[in-house]
């Protein structure tokens, strides 16, 4: 390996290392930080219960966070890539989505944050509010697929893109329902982040050498 490429794997590590401690940091403080007044400010701000039209449109969005919504998705897309011959990259989507989101559902039961009772609910929720399981699926689910199945680099980009504006509006509808503190959404966007960006680092180091002419590149 030359200069150059040891210089560059390097800068990649470190902002990789950088942007993990940045994401883990984000959860740290919405743990600390969570329901106090910025959060019931901002909970105050976005709560549609009295905009029908707006309410309606975050139930919509809100289903695409859900278990079963996520569950299908993800499924759907693991056998695609059986199907196609990348049964690793299937393994980790699938396996990664699963245990995340069962890491998501311990960390509410060990926390145990009530859920904002500032306003009625406009969606049924039965578990605790720390952190935001919907925001948490969406990074899961989206963003790990577009980061896992996406090839081609500047695609890669726009799909990820695409895939944060979803998980963006899904831990938005959350907070304008009224079931959820914003730190929590943040929470569930910064684990569901870190734990795809995992995802991926474990799929670029178990992929396969690519092979030309009988030597491995």
């Amino acid at each position: 390996m030359g200069w150059a490429s040891t210089v560059t794997s390097n800068r990649s590590v470190i902002a990789s290392v950088s942007l993990a401690a940045g994401l883990a940091s984000v959860w740290l403080l919405a743990f600390v930080e969570g329901t106090g007044p910025r959060d019931r400010a901002v909970l105050s701000a976005l709560y549609a219960g009295h905009r029908p039209a707006i309410a309606e449109a975050a139930r919509v969005l809100t289903l695409f966070g859900s278990g079963y919504v996520v569950t299908i998705v993800i499924v759907a897309a693991a056998v695609a890539l059986a199907v196609r011959k990348h049964p690793r990259t299937a393994l980790i989507l699938l396996a990664g989505n699963f245990v995340g989101r069962m890491l998501v559902e311990v960390q509410k039961y060990e926390f145990g944050r009530i859920r904002p009772d500032l306003n009625p609910h406009l969606v049924t929720v039965y578990t605790m509010s720390f952190p935001s399981a919907h925001s948490s699926n969406a990074m899961l689910t989206y963003v790990a697929m577009a980061l896992l199945i996406v090839r081609n680099e500047r695609r890669r980009v726009y799909w990820a893109a695409s895939a944060l504006v979803l998980a963006f509006l899904i831990g938005l509808s959350r907070v304008m329902l009224g079931v959820h503190w914003p730190s929590d959404v943040l929470a569930g966007w910064s684990f569901g982040a870190l734990w795809s960006l995992l995802m991926l680092w474990i799929a670029q180091r178990t992929a396969r050498p690519v092979r030309v002419e009988g030597r491995a590149q």
